[in-house]
Formats: C-alpha cells, sequence, structure tokens
C-alpha cells in the first residue's frame, strides 16, 4: 500500500487533489475543524505529504497549529503566496493552481500549474490522472516568479475589474491602459514584499498568457474588494506610492 496523505481543507480545490492522489493509490485522509491534528499526527507520523489546502486568510493559523513531525511534509496552494509566507517551513512544496474549481463543475485549466519542493513530482502525478498539467520547477527562483505571475494575474483583473468589470479578455483588448497601470502598481508593491528586482516586461507577458489562456474568465470575484484593501494596507506599511491602486479605491467609496 502507498503512503498516506493528509489533506487539510475539504474543500472544491482540496477535492481535486483528493481524486488525483486517490487514483495514484494514496488513502487520503482529511482534517477538517473537528478533528485533533496533534492525535491524527500520531496515528499518522510518517505520510507523503501533508497538503494545506485551506483558504489564503486561515494559512498562518494553520501552520502555526501543524505538529512538528508533519513540518517537512507540507504542501501548499494558496493565491497570494509569497516566500516570506513560508520561511519558517522546513522544504515545503509549493504549487501555483492554475485551474479553477467550483460546485457543480469539473476543473477547468487555464495554463499549467507550476510546482516546486520534494514533493511537486507527486502533485504533478496525482494531477495527471485528472487531465491537468503541471510544471515542475528547477528552483526556488522560478518559484519566486511564478507566484509574482499568479499574484499579478490575481490582483490586476480584480482590481482592474473593480473599474472596467467583465472578462480578462476584454480588459486587455478594451481598458489596456488600466491594466497596466494596476499591473505597474502591482509589480512595485510584490517587489518591495519580496526585497526583489523584478521583471516588469517578463511578468507581464506571463500574465497576459493567462489572460490568453481563458479570455472568458471573469475579472471581478467576491474578494477583488478585499484584495484592494489588503494591497493598500501592505502599500501604507512599506510607504510604497500605488496611484492607480489609490484611484481606483477612492472611486469605489
Amino acid at each position: 500500500m502507498k503512503q498516506p496523505v493528509v489533506l487539510i481543507g475539504v474543500g472544491e480545490m482540496g477535492g481535486v487533489f483528493a481524486r488525483g492522489l486517490l487514483r495514484l493509490g494514496h488513502p487520503v485522509y482529511p482534517v477538517t475543524r473537528d478533528n485533533d491534528m496533534a492525535e491524527m499526527a500520531q496515528q499518522l507520523p510518517d505520510p507523503a505529504m501533508v497538503l494545506v489546502a485551506v483558504g489564503e486568510k486561515d494559512l498562518q493559523a494553520t501552520l502555526a497549529t501543524i505538529p512538528a513531525v508533519w513540518r517537512d511534509k507540507l504542501a501548499l496552494l494558496q493565491n497570494e503566496l509569497l516566500p516570506a509566507d513560508f520561511a519558517g517551513l522546513p522544504d515545503p512544496t509549493v504549487i501555483s493552481v492554475w485551474f479553477e474549481k467550483k460546485p457543480g463543475m469539473d476543473a477547468k485549466v487555464i495554463i499549467p500549474s507550476p510546482a516546486y519542493g520534494p514533493r511537486a513530482p507527486l502533485l504533478h502525478d496525482a494531477l495527471a490522472t485528472l487531465g491537468i498539467p503541471v510544471r515542475v520547477l528547477d528552483d526556488p527562483g522560478q518559484l519566486l516568479f511564478e507566484l509574482v505571475v499568479k499574484n499579478l494575474y490575481i490582483l490586476t483583473s480584480n482590481i482592474a475589474g473593480l473599474r472596467s468589470g467583465g472578462t480578462v479578455g476584454e480588459l486587455w483588448a478594451d481598458h489596456r491602459d488600466l491594466a497596466g497601470a494596476v499591473a505597474r502598481d502591482v509589480i512595485a508593491l510584490q517587489s518591495a514584499l519580496t526585497g526583489q528586482s523584478l521583471d516588469e516586461s517578463a511578468l507581464i507577458e506571463a500574465m497576459v498568457q493567462a489572460f490568453e489562456g481563458d479570455p472568458e474568465h471573469r475579472c471581478m470575484g467576491r474578494s477583488a474588494a478585499d484584495r484592494l484593501a489588503r494591497a493598500l494596507q501592505h502599500a501604507d506599511r512599506l510607504g510604497l506610492a500605488v496611484p492607480m491602486l489609490h484611484e481606483i479605491a477612492s472611486a469605489a467609496r
């Protein structure tokens, strides 16, 4: 029998990974709010992976409660991740998810999902059973670029969408100046948050490739206003000028 996998967070996204892992032959043990993780860790001290599939707002609180024997087996899939979010973990695996899963519909791939870390091949093989492509990355520098691309895509489409509405294809075709101004603010913020000099042209090109992967994807999700508020909080804390983000926030009040 193959090693078990522990799944923390059994929502739509977690369910996709669970199905792929089960198809590979790995028993999957879900952790819900009613479970005692310390007790489960005593029963499952050596899983193949502990996949943390909670929402991004719950990630840090969840990581703070992970039992010690599981901490070197973690895999993360949240949006809005940056290296500082998992800097204290020993050799985590991180996947930047580029497919969506909503209730009542199958997973919809936008572009292949990049993954880095010791359990990236396991994620690749699990999702391959469902026809979901994964790119296994070679080094942490590639991971940083991919995490920033995902953040750029989400924040640009959500925040610009507060003004433009519509789809990402329409945003880039009909509101490119708006999208570009938001993207430049977001890249400046990501650079400040990571302490890295980022290649603006390469990031925008990668974002546009994702737009083209699903041009009918809606710009605004339910979290758009919250994402703008968080971005402005980060910018204010860092003393960073993000004029277009402030302009959109002012107009939305």
